[in-house]
Formats: C-alpha cells, sequence, structure tokens
C-alpha cells in the first residue's frame, strides 16, 4: 500500500515549501498535483512563481476538481504531492453548491486515498483559528475544512504542522 502524509499549518507558514523538500529528498518519480485554477493576474503570478519554486523534471498536473483521477492513475514509484486540499474544497463547493455532493467528493478522496499505491503528501491549510466567519458560506467552508482535516489526519500515515517555517510531527508512521 502506499502512504498518505498530511502537512497542515496556517497560510505562508512554509506547507509547500516542506512538501517540495520532502519531494526533492525522493527517490520517487515527483508528480505535482496542483488544485489552484488562476482566474485573475495576481492568482496566475503565484502559480507562475510555485512553478519556477519546484524542479523542472517534476510532472506538473493542474486538476482544480477531479484530484482523485490523478491519484487513481498513480503508481507504485510515485510521490504525488496534492497542493492544496482547501483550494480543492473551495473548487469542489464553488461547483457542487449541494453538501451532499461535496461530501460524496471528498469520500471518493479518501476512499482513493486508502487504495492508492503511491506516496501522496496532501498540503492544506488551517482555516479554523480565526474568528468565526460572517457569512454562511465562509462558515460552512471552515467547518467542511475542519471536519475534512480531522478525518484526513486520520489515516495518514504522517501529519505535520508548519508554524512559521518550522515542521512539528504530529504523527508519525509505525512501519
Amino acid at each position: 500500500m502506499g502512504k498518505v502524509v498530511f502537512i497542515t499549518g496556517s497560510v505562508r507558514s512554509g506547507k509547500s515549501k516542506l512538501a517540495v523538500e520532502f519531494g526533492e529528498k525522493s527517490s520517487k518519480k515527483i508528480v505535482f498535483l496542483a488544485s489552484c485554477a488562476p482566474l485573475d493576474e495576481e492568482m496566475k503570478k503565484r502559480v507562475a512563481k510555485h512553478k519556477q519554486s519546484r524542479p523542472r523534471d517534476w510532472k506538473t498536473i493542474e486538476e482544480p476538481i477531479d484530484a482523485a483521477d490523478v491519484i487513481t492513475e498513480a503508481k507504485a514509484d510515485e510521490l504525488v504531492i496534492f497542493d492544496c486540499l482547501t483550494l480543492w474544497i473551495s473548487n469542489i463547493m464553488l461547483k457542487f453548491d449541494k453538501e451532499k455532493l461535496i461530501n460524496e467528493k471528498i469520500q471518493e478522496l479518501f476512499l482513493i486515498l486508502s487504495k492508492t499505491k503511491a506516496e501522496v503528501i496532501v498540503v492544506s491549510n488551517e482555516v479554523g483559528w480565526g474568528i468565526v466567519p460572517e457569512n454562511k458560506l465562509a462558515r460552512q467552508f471552515r467547518d467542511i475544512v475542519g471536519i475534512t482535516h480531522q478525518k484526513l489526519a486520520g489515516i495518514s500515515d504522517e501529519v505535520y504542522l508548519v508554524t512559521a517555517g518550522i515542521a512539528q510531527k504530529l504523527k508519525e508512521s509505525h512501519e
């Protein structure tokens, strides 16, 4: 079976940098699964900067909705870096406005993560440490992300919390 590593933390805390460092140390082929669909110039610049920070020989797949399909195709000799889960959840919430459909997509991802032969690193943002959002959609997003993180941490072999560029290992696999 594959291995699932979950990296979480606040925005700009160093999560993606840690995932890239893990990828650079790996002997596996790297597949970078990017969930961002840049819709404006500022986001396009961010995506370009992220791409420049990764080794050129890595395969990048930009997939804002069907992340599970990409992970399904991954092989045992590959490491998939999925960056980022929070943006993916935002994408599916905007596409599927019914909570049942959103939950089905999340459950599909968990099923694929439990079956994959590849190693998968999932990067995500902690969004629940601030104030309670004033609008329903933002509260729903915060709640879905929080519940998804709990479940993901439960099935992950390793979990890291990154704060100010410092990674703390919260859960370690016992292989």
